[in-house]
């Protein structure tokens, strides 16, 4: 092992917080609670889809923990006497199943580092000798279990693997590249795929896995898609199948025609594996605005997809709170102003925000609910969807915000390393705020504008492609688009998630200074925390954040593990190179400390400027399909070398500490729905597993 085992290994006493849902839920019709129970089964029932994404052995994993506590009867004291362990080592044991069950895998959700129990091979067997069915599930799995390398998740090599591309045969980007031509030639979207490689005759065979509750069989000549390439129909068969029927269940309870029609579509999605059905779901959900029982439900993101094309399996079902709606209609509906205020805006053209956003920015439905469910491998703050553009363009989109996700963010205990001391209670009074406002403007704005000038169909263009429109980057017109059949996804390929997260991110601190959009929240220069502070508080998360980010850097591969750290990174490194001393960093190399400091006098003259030139860039190459100039400047700007590994190693020396969530659930009795919560454990969180039964 290159790396200590321990810097792999969770630490003790990570902080466990209860999504609170009771009172929100208790006050739903009884329709309503039927049409969220059945939602949030469809969305458990995806648990081990997601878990086969991260890697080959998690299932087995989650088998191996979900039978110790059957084994036990959940009475995990038992096990010190029983099985001749000591208290440590079942407390190391405990916390990691319970971050396993957090991440639905064995790879952080957040960085795609792998971790691993704190407990010896022989504790571990010692453990599973409580029965033979743990005594077996364990020895399927030990060596996997305990292994690093593989350190993180990527492209298959000795440091990294993908559950995306489950092959016992080595797997190449060349592999890769070549599958995908056939797919784009035949019009297979790579969404809910996998890819296997099998050597049949001494010849590679690669077999397009596909989800969808029906099987397919891999015959000569049948769903042959190409020589030597074959599309196989059933991956996560089972599944599927189980979520099919709760959704047909949840049909039952439906509040209007809407919610039957896109949950029909998800239906023929999971069923066949038709994402067509899947885009016609979306095109329908968008417009079932203010919903009292709100969902996501799919494969949703690509983030880890080392090619960035593949989507994990995602859901979430929440509950919205009218109170808490009201502010963000009221931003929802001046959010016009604002993008006119954009760097790229010109007055007088496309009513003053300029040739690169759309005509009609039709304000979308902006939700705040409180998570009844959230499967998958974090449990994320926000949500704008969905992702394909057209759809965007012609149907709208939805922005949900996690309410009981983002107030846990408010919590004092919580160690921060790169804040001077003087300033430390400002920064945690702050940040939740902060995080909160951010989040908004960059679900809102930041993914919410912009227009890809693009050759729609043959010929036709939405765009004057006779003359057009001047660069603010060049002063000259753009002399690129996307042509016919592209996307941002398809050009951009593996930069388009990061790409995307980091101008949203820009988005929402520019605008960070602008009193009239604070005032909608309730932040003046008069309120209890001014909108001054909000401010300066934006530019020590931003230091702050870029720092922590380097946490989530691998450098046995010199690759990033997630797109928003990589992100936070690289806006936090042009300030530093384009700042002008706005945001600086102190390096006190006897104490291996690290502090953010920000020049409040420059945050107007200096910082915002520095944020539009960098905002500016990313939107422009995006709306353009510029993917060369983009990666010209956004890769170097990414990279973690000289000082900025100085810093990495320090960072890592203090990791930040991982949070973990339980989760209720939810149960029929009789006529009624009722929703159960655990004790913020690891105990409870496994407990919560155990009762969802999948």
């Amino acid at each position: 092992m290159a790396l200590s085992e321990s810097s792999y290994t969770p630490p003790l006493g990570a902080t466990i917080y209860q999504l609170r849902i009771k009172p929100i839920f208790d006050a739903l019709e009884e329709r309503e609670k039927f049409y969220a129970h059945y939602l949030a089964r469809a969305a458990w029932h995806g648990s081990r889809i997601t878990m086969r994404q991260v890697s080959p052995e998690s299932p087995d994993i989650f088998d191996f923990i979900m039978d110790l506590h059957h084994a036990c009867d959940g009475k995990w004291n038992t096990l010190v006497e029983q099985c001749s362990i000591t208290s440590e080592e079942l407390a190391s044991f405990l916390e990691y199943a319970a971050m396993f069950l957090c991440n639905l895998g064995n790879f952080y959700g957040e960085g795609d580092r792998k971790f691993v129990p704190d407990v010896t091979a022989e504790a571990l067997k010692k453990i599973a000798d409580i029965s033979p069915k743990t005594k077996a599930g364990l020895n399927k799995i030990i060596d996997t279990l305990l292994a690093v390398p593989p350190f993180s998740l990527g492209y298959s090599s000795k440091n990294t693997q993908s559950g995306y591309y489950p092959s016992d045969e080595p797997i190449t980007q060349y592999d890769i590249a070549k599958v995908s031509e056939v797919m784009n030639q035949k019009t297979i979207g790579p969404e809910n795929t996998r890819v296997r490689k099998v050597i049949k005759d001494g010849k590679p065979i690669f077999q397009l896995l596909q989800a969808s509750a029906e099987t397919g069989h891999l015959k000569e000549d049948h769903n042959e898609l190409a020589d030597d390439m074959f599309l196989v129909q059933g991956d996560h068969s089972e599944e599927l199948a189980k979520v099919c029927s709760a959704l047909e269940k949840a049909k039952e309870y439906t509040g209007n025609d809407k919610q039957g029609q896109f949950l029909t579509h998800y239906i023929e999605c999971f069923r066949t594996g038709s994402l067509k059905a899947f885009q016609e779901s979306q095109k329908v959900w968008v417009t079932d605005v203010s919903a009292r029982v709100e969902n996501i439900l799919g494969f949703i993101e690509p983030y880890r997809d080392p090619a960035g094309i593949r989507s994990e399996w995602e859901a979430m079902i929440g509950i919205a709170d009218a109170d808490e709606i009201k502010k963000l209609k009221n931003f929802v509906n001046r959010s016009t102003t604002f993008i006119r205020q954009l760097p790229w805006a010109v007055k007088g053209v496309n009513d003053g925000k300029g040739p690169f956003e759309k005509t009609l920015f039709e304000a979308p439905d902006f939700t705040s609910v409180h998570a009844l469910a959230v499967c998958g491998s974090i449990v994320f703050e926000a949500a704008n969807l969905p992702n394909y553009e057209y759809i965007r363009e012609t149907f709208g989109f939805k922005n949900v915000v996690l309410a009981n996700r983002l107030s846990v963010n408010n919590n004092s205990n919580v160690p921060c390393y790169w804040v001077d001391s003087s300033e430390l209670k400002f920064f945690k009074s702050t940040t939740h705020i902060v995080r909160f406002l951010t989040t908004a403007i960059h679900e809102l704005i930041g993914h919410g504008t912009g227009k890809l000038l693009s050759e729609t169909s043959p010929g036709t263009y939405n765009f004057d492609e006779q003359n057009p429109p001047m660069s603010p980057l060049s002063g000259e017109v753009v002399t690129s688009h996307y042509l016919a059949g592209q996307t941002w996804g398809s050009v951009f390929g593996k930069l388009a998630g990061t790409v995307e997260e980091c101008r949203a991110i820009l988005m929402s601190e520019y605008f960070m200074d602008n009193k009239d959009l604070l005032d909608i929240f309730g932040y003046t220069d008069t309120s209890n925390i001014t909108a001054e502070d909000l401010l300066y508080a934006t530019y020590l998360n931003i230091g702050v954040d870029g720092l922590q980010a380097l946490e989530h850097y691998n450098f046995q591969d010199q690759a990033w593990g997630q797109v928003h750290h990589q992100a936070h990174f690289s806006i936090l490194k042009h300030l530093l190179q384009d700042g002008d001393g706005i945001v600086s960093i102190a390096h006190d190399l006897t104490l291996q400390s690290l502090t953010v400091h920000v020049d409040q006098s420059k945050i107007h003259s200096h910082g915002k400027p520095a944020l539009a030139r960098y905002l500016c860039k990313l939107h422009i190459w995006r709306c353009t399909a510029d993917v060369s100039a983009c990666r010209k400047f956004y890769e170097p700007m990414c990279a973690v070398d000289g000082v900025y590994e100085e810093w990495r190693k320090i960072v890592v020396s203090k990791p930040n500490m991982r949070w973990k969530f339980v989760q209720p659930n939810t149960f029929v009795r009789g006529k009624n729905v009722e929703v159960k919560v655990y004790e913020e454990s690891n105990e409870g969180i496994i407990q919560s597993w155990i009762e969802r039964d999948v």
